[in-house]
This record gives C-alpha cells, sequence and structure tokens, in this order.
C-alpha cells in the first residue's frame, strides 16, 4: 500500500531540521553535541519513522561557520542523505535542500524523480535561492547583490524542473539563464513533490507563493505571526494556490522546568562557541533575509540557543503549549532540533506526542499488526 502523500496530511506537521550538520541547530562547544554521522541520522530517521514523525529536513551546507567547532563545517550531502534515509524506512518523507546556484536543473529533476520511484514517493524538494557568500566564492561564483536576480534566476531554475517533469516528449529551452537544446525528462515523479521554500522578504514570500506549497518562516511573535500566517494564505488563495507556512523550533524537554533551563544554560551559555555565533550573526546579517536585521543582535542568545528558531524549553507540559500555540497562531507545523537528536527525542516521543494526541494537534503512530 502507497504511503499517502505528504499534501495530504491534515494534522499539525511535526519533523526534524538540520540533523545532517555537524552541531545541528546549537551553536556549542559542549561534547554532547551532534555529530551527524551518516549512523546517528540513519538511526534518528529509524526512531521518527516509527513514532509517526512526518519528515526530516536538512541544510545545505558547503562552508562552514569557523570557531572552535567550525559550526557546520561537517555536513552530508543532502540529496544523497535523502536517498539513504529512504530506503532505511517505510512512511517517514525526506526533504532534499538544493541551492539553486550550485546545482543544474536538468541533473536535479532527474534525481529527484529516481528518489521519487526508489522511496515511493516519499521525497520533497527544499529551494534555496542563494544568500551565503563564502559559499558562492568556494563555488567560483559571484552572488548577486540584488534579491530580485537571485529569485528570478530560482524561478527559472524551477520552470526548468516543472517542465522536465510534465512536459512529455522533446524540447528546446530559451530563457535568460537557461539556453537547452533538446531535453526531456524520463522517468518522471509518480505524483507532485511537495516543495519547501524558506523566505523572510517580500519577495521570497511571492516566490513561495507562485512555488511553494509550504513557506519555511521564523516565528519571533506569534501575535503578529498569525496576522502575516492569515496574509499570506490569503495571498496564495487569490494567486488560485494552497500554501501552508511551518516554522522551526528547538526543544529543551525535561521532567523539570529547572531541569531544561540548566541544560540551556550549559549548552547554549556557558558553553557557546562565540566566534562560530559571532559569524554566523554576521552572515545573516550581510546577505540574508530570514529575519529582521534590526532584531538579529537581540537574537544573538537564541541563535546559539537553536538558530533563532521558536524555543520549546520546559517540562513536557510546557513543551505541549509551545507547540500549541504555534498551531493556534496559523502554523501548520514544526521542525524541531535538540542538541543531541537521537538522546533526547525518545523523552519527547513519550511525554509530548501523547498530550499533542490527547488535545486533537497529532494522531497516534500506525501501530503495526503481525502477521
Amino acid at each position: 500500500m502507497s504511503t499517502p502523500s505528504f499534501l495530504e496530511k491534515d494534522t499539525f506537521l511535526l519533523g526534524t531540521f538540520t540533523s545532517n550538520c555537524s552541531s545541528g541547530m546549537t551553536i556549542t562547544t559542549v561534547p554532547e553535541r551532534w555529530d551527524a554521522s551518516w549512523a546517528k541520522n540513519l538511526k534518528l530517521a529509524r526512531l521518527l519513522d516509527d513514532a509517526g514523525i512526518d519528515f526530516m529536513l536538512p541544510v545545505a551546507r558547503w562552508v562552514g561557520n569557523g570557531g572552535e567547532t567550525n559550526f557546520h563545517g561537517s555536513v552530508l550531502e543532502t540529496i544523497t542523505w535523502a536517498t539513504g534515509l529512504l530506503a532505511q524506512t517505510e512512511n517517514l518523507f525526506v526533504f532534499a535542500t538544493v541551492h539553486t546556484a550550485m546545482s543544474h536543473p536538468i541533473v536535479v529533476a532527474k534525481q529527484l524523480a529516481t528518489i521519487d520511484h526508489i522511496s515511493d514517493s516519499r521525497i520533497g524538494l527544499n529551494i534555496v535561492a542563494g544568500w551565503n557568500k563564502p559559499e558562492y566564492e568556494a563555488f567560483g561564483l559571484d552572488l548577486p547583490d540584488d534579491h530580485e536576480t537571485r529569485y528570478a534566476y530560482a524561478q527559472e531554475w524551477f520552470d526548468v524542473i516543472r517542465a522536465l517533469w510534465e512536459r512529455d516528449g522533446r524540447f528546446d529551452w530559451e530563457g535568460k539563464y537557461f539556453h537547452l537544446k533538446n531535453v526531456h525528462g524520463d522517468p518522471k515523479p509518480q505524483r507532485p513533490l511537495p516543495i519547501f521554500n524558506a523566505a523572510g522578504s517580500q519577495i521570497g514570500r511571492e516566490f513561495a507563493v507562485r512555488n511553494a506549497d509550504f513557506l519555511f518562516t521564523s516565528a519571533l511573535d506569534l501575535s503578529r505571526s498569525k496576522d502575516e500566517n492569515a496574509a499570506l494564505k490569503e495571498q496564495a488563495a487569490q494567486a488560485g494556490r494552497s500554501v501552508d507556512v511551518l516554522t522551526f523550533s528547538h526543544v529543551i524537554c525535561r521532567p523539570t522546568e529547572k531541569e531544561a533551563q540548566d541544560w540551556l544554560q550549559y549548552t547554549a551559555r556557558d558553553n557557546v562557541d562565540r566566534e562560530a555565533l559571532d559569524n554566523t550573526v554576521r552572515l545573516q546579517i550581510a546577505h540574508a533575509e530570514s529575519f529582521p536585521h534590526d532584531l538579529l543582535e537581540q537574537l544573538r542568545d537564541s541563535f546559539a540557543i537553536g538558530h533563532g528558531g521558536f524555543q520549546l524549553v520546559g517540562t513536557p507540559e510546557q513543551v505541549a503549549d509551545g507547540i500549541t500555540a504555534l498551531h493556534e497562531a496559523g502554523f501548520g507545523g514544526t521542525t524541531l532540533s535538540f542538541v543531541d537528536y537521537v538522546e533526547e527525542f525518545p523523552y519527547f516521543r513519550d511525554n509530548v506526542l501523547p498530550i499533542l494526541e490527547e488535545r486533537g494537534i497529532r494522531r497516534p503512530a500506525a501501530v503495526a499488526v503481525a502477521g
């Protein structure tokens, strides 16, 4: 029996974020920090699959952020990573995060269509229009100064991919950025891939409304998020599309609030990798618009804890309350990160998921029946 489409899910979505990168989302020097090995990622994927978690979302990185830990310096490439995880799981969806400037659309279209067939259509695409100047320089590329150029390139890049997935036979493509002769895409995906796009700027949100099924954005102020989420969904509806909004969260869940706060203090304050934190915030200010720049300096502490994500810190009931608040603010789901995903997720699974199920936000994972 085939896995239901990701686009048909009608529950508050939960996934993990950045487990393919060293240190995950926490800019810390503690020895317990995430090492992003393949063995750890595979163990996590199997835990998530068994628990009924919906998806895993990676970050594509090519250059680390320096510091004592070289934050995000060790990274499993996302298309290869997704293929391996999908071959070892049954229901979990896994996304590939792809930088449009670094990957040719003909190659990406073929890769993802192949993974679609391998995985019973459990692959998704997270499109990154580009912002990290050191990574462009590593590839010998120039980062366009304006968002308009980056998103115009990303639009044509994705238009080529869709054409390869949707058109029969061979065709030519004569655009501004791509000049293709006699191309075709075979095999094609068996059903539409779910598309993610992270955007904070207005032009980025317009790109998401045109192309994505899910806009991925920060949740800094839930009262503001509620209005923004409603406006974005209305904007998409007026364009004849359905776009949901997801955010990202960092989880520190313990039996008592003091234990949770002590872990936060130990990992993200007493042992923060300050050079890596400085470099990370500086890069966001210089080239990205994922966060309001006037708030970034105020968010330094939050960046150390979970890269600016919504903080779910406390007892299981408090963490469940935070997720409920995201749901009430109009988010369709959130990713989760932990200092050590494999060590900490089981406590979240056993103590937070049942509360969310009682509240009707989540449903229990399907129970396998022997025989």
